[in-house]
């Protein structure tokens, strides 16, 4: 084709820029080829300025270096599942008056509806406050410490939140050596993770404290070898799970591997049968052990010199924040975003309460919104298509450092699930971080009203970035 042909010839121009330079070709009758594209850092200054010192080959060649310790720290982590205890006599730095929540660090007079919700129906739980009114009370006194589960060892789903009496699982990384906990699923609706805090809630606490526990910590007393919950983890993925939102076949697998220790206790058939009942009452029983599992996976990385991957996403309803491994304990922060997809009946968007949870530690670590590939049928909870699903795991290669290759996706050639977020990478594509995840109501008291699909704030990640470039680029 000859210079001159090119004008006589259908234009196809390509829009990189803002959406309304395309709108006017189309006025003009042109249909411009639009290209989904961001300048690096959100086109901020500062953070390119970040972004360039980090790119400096030498930066850089020490960067990666460390990067690849901490992916190897992650993909060789071996979490096992070693039994059960009360957090007072199991979590680290936990006493009487002692309330962990998820995210980062909030003060009581901050924290969203549905965790003040939790807070004070635990307080009611633990005998601190003979009512929610007299809780609120006793919350804002200065009385109780508040704490991030992930300053403890912990992680926990929504509110997060986690008291002296509660059970919670104990999960050893046998490859490094690191321990992580969790507490038990209430399962689903209407409980106090969602900040649901009436008396069917304290009763139903009663009844996990007083059997539920005490039935699993018997069974896995019995159990000396342990559960591999890696292996677990990725028969699930290969039956159709993501393992935050799904979990039907991860909580087939793990009560089926309990299930001849249970028998073999001291306890009784009734408590028993109640136990059994109770875990088929929801498909939820197996996530909170995934969290954990993802956890003591994700703190082996933490803490090497140099490196840009994110070792933490959580989010407390009022801020998100993540932890990198080359800052090892430090916050960076911004404020929690909006979930979006399908509603419970007679609930409107309007009613939503922000992003919450610890539970993005299973997308921190690669399942979750960045395993849907494995399963499709997620979308009925969360919204979206099939195909979306299969995008998000593939577009989350752009931004993390390789593949998990002990857990993998059928669906996409057995693909080992994304893993080790880097802050750079993020900042470079503009891409954020794909997290699905349940919604609770904006007040306290009610409960779970939808799931869907969010994403971190960007701020967090620029503030990550700013600070990696003044102590990796020197």
């Amino acid at each position: 084709m000859s210079v001159n042909d090119l004008f006589s010839s259908e234009l196809k121009p390509v829009n990189l820029g803002l959406d309304m330079f395309a709108d006017d070709l189309k006025t003009q009758g042109v249909e411009p080829v639009l290209m989904d594209w961001t300048p690096p850092g959100g086109g901020d200054p500062e953070v390119i300025a970040a972004l360039s010192r980090l790119e400096d080959p030498a930066v850089a060649e020490k960067i990666d270096a460390a990067n690849e310790v901490a992916l190897e720290r992650i993909l060789s982590s071996q979490p096992f599942l070693e039994g059960f205890g009360q957090a007072i006599d199991t979590v680290p730095g936990m006493t009487a008056k002692t309330i962990l929540h998820a995210g980062p660090p909030i003060e009581f007079t901050r924290m969203s509806g549905p965790m003040k919700g939790a807070v004070t129906g635990a307080l009611v739980f633990e005998g601190l406050a003979k009512d929610v009114d007299e809780a609120f009370e006793l919350a804002a006194s200065g009385e109780i410490t508040f704490s991030p589960c992930h300053e403890h060892q912990s992680v926990g789903s929504m509110a997060g939140v986690t008291s002296a009496s509660m059970w919670v699982h104990k999960v050893t990384n046998r490859t490094h050596g690191n321990t992580a906990f969790t507490n038990l699923s209430e399962q689903l609706s209407k409980i106090l993770r969602f900040g649901a805090n009436d008396q069917s809630v304290i009763d139903r606490l009663n009844w996990m404290r007083d059997v539920f526990g005490p039935v699993l910590a018997g069974a896995m007393a019995l159990n000396e070898d342990g559960l591999d919950l890696r292996l677990m983890l990725s028969q699930a993925l290969h039956m159709g799970d993501e393992a935050h939102n799904r979990n039907v076949a991860g909580t087939t697998l793990l009560i089926q591997a309990l299930a001849p220790y249970i028998l073999e206790t001291d306890f009784t058939t009734k408590e028993k049968r109640e136990v059994f009942d109770f875990v088929a009452s929801s498909d939820y029983f197996s996530g909170p052990t995934w969290m954990v599992a993802a956890k003591a996976s994700m703190d082996a990385a933490n803490g090497i010199e140099n490196s840009t991957i994110v070792t933490t996403m959580a989010r407390n309803g009022v801020d998100f924040g993540i932890r990198v491994s080359g800052t090892g304990g430090q916050w960076f922060t911004g404020p929690a975003q909006e979930v979006i997809g399908p509603m419970f009946a007679g609930y409107t968007r309007e009613d939503s309460g922000l992003d919450m949870g610890d539970s993005a530690i299973t997308e921190t670590f690669g399942i979750g919104g960045f395993a849907m590939a494995a399963a499709p049928a997620i979308v009925a909870l969360v919204g979206g298509t099939v195909d979306e699903a299969m995008g998000y795991s593939r577009t989350m290669n752009a931004i993390t450092t390789g593949n998990n290759p002990n857990i993998t996706i059928p669906a996409l050639d057995f693909m080992g699930v994304p893993s080790g977020i880097d802050v750079r990478k993020v900042m470079e594509t503009g891409i954020l971080p794909i997290i699905n995840t349940a919604i609770a109501h904006k007040e306290p008291g009610i409960g779970m009203i939808g799931a869907g699909i969010t994403h971190p704030p960007v701020e967090a990640f620029q503030k990550a970035l700013r600070a990696l470039a003044e102590t990796v680029a020197l």
